[in-house]
């Protein structure tokens, strides 16, 4: 491929300042997200004590552990988890999202085995490092700027690399050892981002639906093109028939288990008198699988149903790349995301022990660019493609001009 010098030197130069600027939060992602991939191996030991029980005698009905759980829960259950073993402490769900928490029921001892709060625990302070800096609002932010970056690192890194005079297979694999540090460390940069730049674009991907500024914008295109989930998908304008007594939760457990869903099954609980019953289960290594139904809390009877195909193409696409972003498809995606977050994590260390060893004394060693050279529109295309995409990354570039453009008129005006 043959490159344009100057244009190579002048994204060199970019490449090189936006990986200073963000290279050690890098290292914080790919760390905080190496450590929250270990999430479930490191809680299922610790929360043991909880979450299983010892069997013995005849349990009681799922109806009386839900009174249960009504009495002893700080907000009252909207949900509860279908166990699936018979030493599984039944799970009682109270809230959504960040504010969800879980009480669980022994139903041999009759009483609360527990309570996990996932805002105190260690896991949940290692994600919110990982998203939001520990910085609430502004830290999600920054994380979104350092990840709008990153796209830039990527597809800058990629064309000052590319060769322009032929191949050699070796500079895949192989380092080389014998011509300096600064040449080692260059080369480990090179080989450990050149294998994970499409993973990374991937993991990248996943991560935007969750920042504020981009998810927001995501999200409105959802709702306007209707390519999320269906209204229907929550059951929100569905209500019971008021007549006579509400069936219990036993008898929504066997109209579950009568479905033969994958996946964790979820029986949500009836608001209000005429409240319904809603059934979905949760499968990330088959999407595809899930369902949502809904069912009169009075007669029993199905109301309605979405399956996975009733829900848009977008959120399928957000689903998937989330999914995959958390390693959630299976043991090839998160042995796979945890070689990319080391991997990362190794690119960007050498990436700065590099640029140490070629810095010179007293110079910041800044790629230099000719006066003369004019971005071409394709790149000013690309730029504003880039920075409608992801609004923060246009915003810092505004910035960025400005400061330049400041800085040329200081200089006139001295000369004059």
């Amino acid at each position: 491929m043959k490159k344009n010098n100057l244009l190579n030197k002048w994204l060199w130069k970019w490449h090189v300042i936006a990986g200073l600027i963000s290279a050690p939060f890098v290292i914080l992602l790919a760390i905080t997200g190496f450590l929250y991939l270990l999430k479930t191996d490191y809680e299922t030991p610790k929360q043991k004590h909880i979450t299983e029980v010892a069997i013995k005698g005849t349990p009681i009905t799922f109806q009386q552990q839900l009174e249960i759980a009504n009495k002893n829960a700080v907000k009252k259950p909207n949900a509860m988890i279908l166990p699936k073993h018979k030493n599984e402490a039944t799970e009682f769900v109270s809230g959504r999202f960040g504010g969800k928490t879980s009480l669980y029921i022994d139903p041999y001892k009759k009483g609360v085995s527990g309570e996990i709060l996932p805002k105190k625990t260690l896991m949940f302070k290692i994600r919110k490092l990982h998203g939001e800096l520990l910085l609430g609002k502004w830290g999600t932010k920054i994380v979104e700027l350092i990840a709008s970056w990153m796209v830039v690192l990527i597809i800058t890194g990629l064309y000052v690399w590319w060769p322009s005079r032929g191949w050699d297979i070796k500079g895949f694999f192989i380092p080389r050892i014998n011509q300096g540090k600064q040449i080692l460390f260059r080369d480990l940069h090179v080989i450990f981002s050149f294998w994970i730049s499409g993973l990374l674009l991937l993991t990248l991907a996943g991560g935007f639906p969750w920042t504020d500024v981009f998810g927001s914008n995501f999200k409105w295109v959802q709702k306007t093109t209707n390519t999320g989930y269906p209204s229907s998908w929550e059951g929100r304008g569905f209500k019971s028939t008021v007549n006579g007594k509400p069936i219990s939760l036993d008898d929504m457990v066997v109209k579950a288990k009568e479905l033969s869903l994958d996946g964790k099954i979820s029986i949500g609980l009836p608001r209000g008198k005429e409240g319904v019953y809603s059934i979905s289960n949760e499968l990330f290594s088959n999407l595809s699988a899930q369902k949502k139904l809904h069912f009169d809390q009075y007669s029993g009877e199905l109301i309605h149903q979405n399956t996975w195909k009733d829900v848009g193409v977008l959120m399928r696409g957000r689903m998937w790349v989330m999914a995959f972003h958390q390693g959630q498809f299976g043991a090839w995606n998160w042995w796979l995301m945890l070689f990319t977050a080391f991997a990362l994590c190794a690119a960007s260390i050498s990436a700065i022990i590099s640029y140490v060893k070629r810095k010179r004394k007293g110079s910041w060693s800044i790629p230099k660019v000719p006066k003369t050279f004019n971005v071409g529109y394709s790149i000013i295309g690309v730029l504003l493609l880039l920075s409608i995409l992801f609004p923060l990354f246009g915003l810092s570039v505004i910035i960025i001009i400005t400061i330049e453009f400041l800085k040329q008129r200081k200089k006139a005006i001295k000369t004059l």
